[in-house]
């Protein structure tokens, strides 16, 4: 009797023990990319992000262009770079499963517009947001003395809410002058819709609300997002520049338009704060902040061994996710 129970409890204590010992396999879905303004898939830093991310969480990552990438940045209307986008992703077998995205700066327009507008589309699990201009921008984005730039203050003596500069000049589809809201709501192509604010669309909001995981980055030192804070869907109120509202006290939240508070109290968004520049990531921001939801959709954090020996020492380093005109 004494050997038959004290086999029981060995044979209990083996499988316990063997069970916990044995690695658990991670579960990786793919990712894609969409970068932002004046930038191509191809070009160093969001090519070399896109590959880092990969290699580190053993998902494959890829960078979705639309277009010629920096020309049509700038001027192909959202609706169209999103209607480009939504059709090239129902056509990759490899997301039909489900996928993440992960957009840099005005290529989360891009990635919410294929969350909330594609019909038919695969699955999103996780949006991770770098530097997303989410509640709109007061200006635009700072360009420089390139052609394209010639051309972008060309369109800019126009005005922004015209019917010729929003099928025009992309940005100009998510610019809210919070001093001109009536023009914004008559005029905008794109971020009124995006974000809900007049028809109140049940189905934009569903498909926002089944996310995972809304990961929200804020760059501390951006200077090209006014205001940064509308990295968080925070903005300025309406009808005034005095201040920034936290995303908690806008209209959008409060009223939950899209599903941002639903998905706040269900815990599941993150208001994350890189230290630098635009767009300006370190590689330990990118472990930290980005990497744990690409791997097993998000539900534990990785330890720092994991799939990141090689970069060990290298911390610190930082990419550079734009490029400078």
């Amino acid at each position: 009797m004494a050997l038959k129970s004290f086999l029981i409890i060995f044979t209990s204590l083996f499988i316990i023990i063997t069970l916990t010992c044995i690695p658990r396999t991670t579960y990786a879905i793919p990712f894609v990319v969409f970068h932002g303004i004046s930038d191509k898939c191809r070009n160093k830093g969001v090519s070399q992000f896109t590959e880092l991310l990969s290699n580190w969480s053993g998902s494959q990552g890829y960078c979705i262009e639309i277009g010629n990438g920096e020309w049509d940045s700038w001027f192909m209307p959202f609706k169209k770079q999103t209607a480009i986008a939504c059709e090239k992703v129902k056509k990759m077998s490899e997301l039909k499963d489900g996928y993440n995205i992960i957009g840099l700066s005005q290529g989360n327009m891009v990635g919410r517009g294929i969350l909330e507008f594609c019909d038919g589309g695969p699955p999103v699990r996780n949006l991770i947001s770098l530097a997303g201009p989410h509640a709109g921008i007061a200006s635009v984005p700072f360009c420089g003395s390139t052609v394209v730039c010639i051309l972008v203050d060309f369109l800019l003596e126009l005005a922004v809410y015209s019917n010729f500069v929003q099928e025009h000049l992309a940005p100009a589809n998510y610019i809210k002058i919070p001093t001109d809201l009536d023009d914004y709501r008559k005029g905008c192509k794109f971020l009124p819709e995006l974000n809900n604010e007049m028809h109140r669309n049940s189905t934009y909001k569903e498909r926002f609300s089944s996310l995972q995981n809304l990961v929200l980055i804020m760059f501390e030192k951006d200077q090209i997002l006014v205001p940064k804070e509308t990295s968080w869907f925070g903005y300025y109120p309406d009808g005034s520049w005095s201040t920034v509202l936290p995303a908690q006290e806008t209209t959008l939240y409060t009223e939950d338009w899209i599903g941002v508070k639903s998905l706040d109290e269900a815990g599941k968004v993150k208001f994350l704060k890189a230290s630098g520049y635009h767009l300006e990531i370190s590689y330990g921001e990118m472990k930290e902040y980005i990497l744990p939801y690409l791997v097993e959709n998000g539900q534990r954090r990785l330890p720092d061994s994991y799939h990141v020996r090689p970069f060990s020492g290298l911390k610190e380093a930082t990419i550079k996710l734009h490029t400078s005109n």
